[in-house]
């Protein structure tokens, strides 16, 4: 499977997405209330992998400049009619991945990205794409599955002949310990990192990153 592939599979699965309910709305809203916390009114903000642009819609007011993006052509366009039908000072969405950003001379103060590091091809390549469109001092708070963590018939097995069907995108396997080693070579500060999880998993950890 390729980016591209990736990008139609998200596209084939827009709507279903946008249809299902929170898997853990207790997590998740502890989740939405600590980033909000970060965020300030004069702060440019980046959300990567949005999705159907629900965290951004609940965000963004928080914020000088928010701009969500997605891989997905169809998640952009139902994130973009909800928008129309809430509209929100300062939120706008596109089409786009991280790595597009780097030929401008767009910084932000935050950048956001929850469930998506694991659906990265490179998380490493992907957190010094972050650092580098961060200001100085910027953070950069994420709140993703460990696939390292889970069951090993799921990872070894199930993820990898889902993937074969094109049922399943791309993941990239890291555990926490894992993922906080990448954070901290690629020149991060681990600020923050708790477990939002209402069901007491660890393995999706809340945490907030400054650029050293």
């Amino acid at each position: 499977m390729t980016a591209i592939s990736d990008a139609r599979f998200w596209d084939r699965t827009a709507r279903k997405y946008a249809a299902s309910a929170v898997a853990d709305p207790e997590g998740y809203e502890r989740t939405l209330a600590r980033t909000l916390g970060f965020l300030q009114k004069n702060h440019s903000v980046l959300e990567l992998g949005c999705g159907t642009g629900t965290t951004a819609l609940r965000l963004a007011h928080a914020a000088g400049s928010y701009l969500a993006t997605d891989i997905s052509e169809a998640m952009i366009a139902i994130a973009s009619d909800r928008l129309r039908e809430a509209p929100c000072p300062g939120l706008a969405f596109r089409q786009a991945v991280a790595e597009d950003f780097l030929a401008g001379d767009d910084r932000f103060d935050v950048i956001l990205g929850f469930n998506y590091l694991h659906l990265t091809r490179d998380p490493r390549a992907t957190l010094r794409t972050i650092r580098r469109l961060l200001m100085p001092e910027g953070i950069f708070i994420s709140k993703t599955p460990c696939v390292g963590e889970m069951n090993l018939l799921i990872r070894r097995l199930l993820l990898p002949a889902m993937r074969a069907v094109g049922k399943a995108p791309h993941v990239s396997v890291f555990s926490v310990n894992e993922l906080k080693q990448l954070m901290s070579d690629e020149a991060f500060t681990i600020a923050e990192l708790e477990n939002h999880a209402s069901k007491g998993s660890k393995a999706r950890p809340f945490i907030v990153a400054v650029k050293a």
